[in-house]
């Protein structure tokens, strides 16, 4: 959507987080000191969240550069393997033969949702781009669920507001150096396109936690579930409101996306 409007990333992702950190402190209903936020347990966890939200994105906005955005997004998508190996092993999350079958039917369904004739190839010397992508984006989830896992009860939108602050003065950071070898000029619809998504992106977490924290569910189910969940809806909004074509290959994968949700709901 950025670039379909010309708007800077790097900008657009700092008013993101700004509003999203806004919305967390809306809701947020008790009073609170930094002397709180400091001696808080999970602000290690807000720190390289919120670090990892920006540095991931610039890997991720650097490999579609360099090798495309077919094999960066499979990268990016296929990083839940990491969380849910690390829930399997750390949190006890039971792995049945069912569960199986549907998490290589979501791996197979973003692979071949995310390229146009089921084949990837890049120059190998980016290789190591893709691995930071692909580590970056797993690493970032797994201690999103291991926040969810030991502080059920803690945070809450306080965590969230700390979070997307780190988030916010990371990419501003970045932005300065990078103004200071380019000149980059500031986008006054960067705002609102980062009000636009900032929002939906603050619910999208918060109801994300929520569900890593439901005892009913395992996260090992949940990370494909969201993972399958934007293939299909984005692949759906693409076709619907901006008229992209969807390949054989990209119906191959939304339907085992579908059908990797209903095994894993079942």
């Amino acid at each position: 959507m950025f670039e379909k409007y010309k708007v800077d990333n790097l900008q657009g992702l700092i008013f993101n987080y700004i509003t999203a950190g806004s919305c967390a402190y809306f809701f947020l209903e008790q009073d609170f000191s930094l002397e709180e936020i400091i001696n808080s347990a999970w602000l290690y966890h807000a720190i390289i969240i919120g670090t990892l939200f920006i540095v991931v994105f610039n890997f991720y906005a650097y490999g579609i550069q360099k090798v495309g955005i077919a094999i960066t997004t499979v990268a990016n998508k296929m990083s839940l393997i990491i969380p849910v190996s690390i829930a399997i092993l750390l949190y006890g999350d039971t792995f049945t033969y069912l569960k199986g079958i549907a998490f290589f039917l979501a791996l197979a369904g973003i692979y071949l949702s995310s390229t146009k004739a089921g084949k990837l190839s890049f120059n190998k010397k980016y290789l190591w781009l893709i691995i930071l992508v692909f580590v970056g984006q797993g690493i970032s989830d797994s201690i999103f669920n291991d926040f969810a896992q030991k502080f059920p009860n803690e945070g809450g939108y306080l965590f969230f507001m700390v979070l997307f602050f780190v988030a916010s003065v990371s990419g501003i950071i970045i932005h300065t150096g990078k103004s200071l070898k380019t000149k980059i000029p500031f986008q006054f619809k960067s705002i609102f396109w980062g009000f636009v998504f900032g929002v939906p992106n603050f619910f999208s977490l918060l109801f994300f936690l929520r569900a890593l924290g439901d005892p009913n569910l395992n996260s090992s189910i949940v990370f494909p579930l969201v993972s399958m969940g934007v293939v299909v809806s984005s692949s759906l909004i693409g076709m619907l409101l901006f008229k992209e074509k969807l390949s054989r290959t990209n119906w191959i994968g939304v339907l085992l996306s579908i059908c990797a949700i209903y095994i894993f709901a079942y």
